[in-house]
């Protein structure tokens, strides 16, 4: 078989647990242990998997390979699991029931799946399980835990709504870290000190990046197709307001990434946005803000920075 490169293109690496509803599954492994897992996975072998919460946002990223139909896709997902290779079986019979355009896979038999991130070039992994997203991020990695229940999806849709949180997400979380020690008009004051400094990178400036290359494909259809429907929509949603916009934007220039919109929403309540703006996914840093949005927005928590720390109040997100 040739050589294939990841080096150029949107790898995200994704647990089962992600993908499809294993709660059936986990279940059985929690209630009867490993062997009778095992034994319930063979048994049920054709039985093809309910998606998960990241399904939607999985199959729309997937369908943006017919931007470059040659045979060279843009966007690659790939399997990363707990799981052995015979209990996989299942996630990979249920991938081709759903005509998921996904063929590889990394199955660890129980152990932590994430740490062939970097050599498979992924600049995204989104996993159920929280002690193996947390490890992945303490290790600088761009991971994030899914949350809530899969979101009934019309698969006539084509377009991918993607919304990221600023602070911890996109961005570090030195502002975040201010707010937390000198309160919010500490943090007002050293925003307006730092407004033309750039924040350093978050865990998901660069894959942010990598959206946005998938953007500017789709540019390049529109100017060569007037009829072509852009596809991806990506908004930044946070608790920011003015003056504290002002170095969020600058920021997102200076990395040289772009978003469509942007919520500089001041502390009001981020799930009545997502109630409008319905993304397919929503990547945000404090358990608090997704324990609203998780109920009908497929959302992600990146435990990164010092609200995942300890028990800290939610601040300028």
């Amino acid at each position: 078989m040739p050589s294939y490169s990841l080096a150029n293109r949107l790898v995200i690496g994704i647990a089962s647990s992600a993908l499809f509803d294993l709660k059936e599954s986990d279940a059985v492994f929690r209630r009867e242990g490993e062997e009778s897992y095992r034994a319930y996975q063979r048994e049920n072998l054709d039985n093809t998997l309910r998606p998960g919460v990241a399904f939607p946002f999985i199959r729309r990223i997937l369908s943006l390979n017919d931007l470059n139909p040659a045979g060279d896709p843009l966007v690659e997902v790939i399997i990363l699991s707990r799981n052995d290779p015979d209990t996989g079986l299942r996630v990979m019979r249920s991938i081709k029931a759903h005509e998921l355009p996904i063929s590889r896979a990394v199955f660890m038999q129980g152990r932590a799946p994430y740490r062939f991130m970097r050599a498979l070039h992924m600049s995204l992994f989104l996993s159920a399980d929280e002690n193996d997203v947390r490890e992945a991020v303490a290790s600088g990695l761009p991971a994030g835990r899914v949350l809530g229940s899969a979101v009934a999806d019309d698969p006539a849709d084509r377009e991918l709504r993607i919304a990221f949180d600023f602070d911890g997400v996109l961005a570090g979380d030195e502002s975040e870290r201010v707010y937390q020690q000198d309160g919010l008009e500490g943090f007002r004051a050293h925003e307006a000190l730092n407004v033309t400094t750039p924040h350093d990178a978050g865990p998901l400036r660069d894959f942010l990046s990598e959206v946005n290359k998938l953007q500017r494909r789709e540019e390049e259809r529109r100017r060569e197709d007037e009829d072509y429907a852009i596809r991806v929509h990506v908004s930044i949603v946070t608790a920011r307001n003015a003056p504290a916009h002002e170095r969020a934007v600058l920021s997102l220039n200076n990395w040289g990434v772009t978003v469509n919109d942007a919520f500089f929403l001041g502390g009001v309540d981020k799930s009545s946005i997502m109630d409008v703006l319905k993304p397919h996914i929503f990547f945000d840093d404090q358990e608090s803000h997704l324990e609203g949005t998780s109920r009908t927005t497929p959302s992600v928590h990146i435990p990164f920075g010092v609200v995942n720390q300890g028990e800290l109040p939610g601040g300028p997100q």
